[in-house]
């Protein structure tokens, strides 16, 4: 890779990480503490059920990233989908939090040098720059699930993570600095 190409794309990797963690926690926000638990049917998850499965991945991924399979072998993945005792938002919420920063400290150690080298996930061999990006388009899905519910749960006390519905014009006009 050119000289500062990398420090780029890793400047994008954490900027896109911190902007899906901003998202879900503000779309479960919007939520009560029993709507964090709900389910829409039998084999669906609840917001708290995806920030779990979010947290174990985020946990098993990122510690020991560069030395050690992205697949711990403590890490209890089918767990991450039951709630279980002593699963209350707060417990969950912390699990979340724990996630993100072994997240934050494995990109805090890379360098653009890293990029190419390899890591395992579950025995398969992938660049860091794939399984970073990997990792990325992983926790979009979870985020857009995520909002998908919150929205759903919060019905009419929703509040857009985005461009509100007929704002889009305004919006533009005002990034355009018209």
């Amino acid at each position: 890779m050119s000289d500062g190409i990398g420090t780029a794309y890793l400047h994008d990797v954490r900027e896109s990480f911190r902007k899906l963690r901003n998202s879900a926690e503000r779309a479960a926000a919007q939520v009560s503490d029993e709507a964090f638990f709900v389910t829409l049917d039998p084999e669906a998850n609840s917001i708290a059920l995806v920030m779990k499965h979010m947290a174990g991945n985020l946990a098993s991924r990122f510690t020991d990233f560069l030395t050690a399979d992205g697949e711990k072998p403590d890490r209890d993945r089918d767990g991450e989908f039951e709630i279980r005792d002593g699963d209350t938002r707060h417990a969950v919420e912390a699990q979340w939090r724990e996630g993100w920063a072994i997240l934050a400290l494995a990109l805090d150690g890379l360098t653009e040098r890293d990029l190419l080298r390899s890591v395992r996930i579950r025995g398969e061999s992938l660049t860091v720059l794939q399984a970073l990006d990997r990792q990325l388009t992983h926790h979009a899905y979870h985020v857009g699930q995520i909002a998908f519910l919150a929205k759903h749960l919060a019905g009419s006390q929703w509040k857009t993570l985005t461009i509100p519905r007929g704002a889009s014009k305004a919006f533009n006009e005002k990034m355009l600095g018209r």
